[in-house]
């Protein structure tokens, strides 16, 4: 019980994750991917674009039998691109993606403005894709370079020494 009390009072959770678990003290983390923010970003906005999109096209064909079909196939498509946003660092996660946009420009068939829509955002979608994936190359090069520098300003290490003893 004692136990518990301390690691309380430390501002430890009870329940800790991998990664929380596996942390020292000095160590650091790579950087978050920006391919997998961008991404989520605009599955986010496409997520709230199919909900409206579903309201409009429900009450423009409130009348047809098959209005509510509608209206529930673009909350399941807004709830799709949702969890789509978890799995996106999951190598399928992208091409999940991909295929979602073309279901956002199918519902042309039912409303044509969306063609247009669904093509911004399928534009959208690539611009996150493939700017993404060349900024995190950068980054991870920076933080990589960053490392080897912090590395070797480490006393004891090899390379620092020798400018320290040509120093003095």
């Amino acid at each position: 019980m004692a136990g518990r009390d301390d690691d309380a009072r430390a501002g430890r959770p009870r329940r800790e994750t991998r990664a929380q678990r596996e942390w020292r003290p000095g160590m650091t983390r790579p950087p978050r991917s920006v391919r997998v923010m961008f991404a989520s970003a605009v599955l986010s906005l496409e997520a709230l674009l199919m909900f409206f999109y579903g309201l409009m096209a429900w009450g423009l064909h409130q009348n047809e039998w098959f209005a509510w079909w509608l209206f529930g196939g673009s909350l399941v498509v807004s709830a799709l691109l949702i969890l789509t946003c978890a799995v996106l660092p999951r190598p399928w996660g992208y091409w999940m993606g991909w295929i979602l946009q073309g279901v956002i420009i199918a519902g042309g068939v039912f409303e044509p403005f969306m063609y247009f829509v669904g093509v911004m955002f399928l534009a959208c979608w690539w611009y996150a894709v493939v700017k993404g994936r060349q900024l995190d190359r950068e980054k991870m090069e920076r933080w990589r370079a960053e490392e080897r520098l912090a590395a070797e300003a480490e006393p004891g290490h090899p390379e620092t020494e020798h400018m320290h003893r040509e120093e003095s």
